[in-house]
């Protein structure tokens, strides 16, 4: 590991949330700026999957999960958000952060009966899109599904085991 690298300490709250670290994300997200409504803040907050901590014990960055099922896709998969706090947005912070997030959705797709067949990107950074032109991301196993209908580039990974379900 590269001693320059920040050290993170990653929070997992799902399945059903930590409450003793609710507060902290709140303020995360209110300093930061990334929820502009409360009532939107609270109710994102029982969906977060786990949150990074770095050395001095602030919350650095923050991932979300909801199940949805678009239409042109037919199956249940979880939404994945995520945001990085601007002191870390130059880390690779974002891809731990998604990796850990997958398995821990993983693991609970795969002890419950699989709710949700993967996990869904809609990759609402442009920069990342730009980037990252390659139909499949070998790093995280990601592939291209093609744009939303708010014209963002989609982006899955299935979870092991899964299977589709009859709609």
């Amino acid at each position: 590991m590269n001693a320059a690298a920040p050290a993170f300490e990653f929070i997992r709250h799902w399945p059903q949330g930590t409450p003793k670290d609710g507060m902290a994300v709140l303020d995360f997200w209110r300093r930061e700026g990334a929820l502009g409504n409360e009532v939107v803040a609270q109710e994102r907050l029982r969906e977060v999957v786990l949150h990074a901590v770095d050395a001095s014990g602030e919350v650095a960055a923050v991932c979300t999960a909801v199940a949805m099922t678009l239409p042109r896709l037919g199956q249940p998969m979880y939404y994945y958000r995520c945001f990085i706090g601007r002191q870390q947005r130059k880390s690779r912070l974002v891809f731990t952060l998604l990796m850990r997030a997958f398995d821990a959705l993983q693991a609970y797709a795969q002890a419950n009966a699989f709710p949700c067949i993967g996990v869904l990107l809609e990759m609402e950074n442009l920069r990342f899109a730009d980037a990252l032109r390659a139909p499949l991301w070998p790093s995280t196993g990601f592939v291209y599904l093609g744009m939303s209908g708010r014209g963002l580039e989609l982006r899955a990974r299935y979870f092991r085991g899964a299977r589709l379900k009859k709609m």
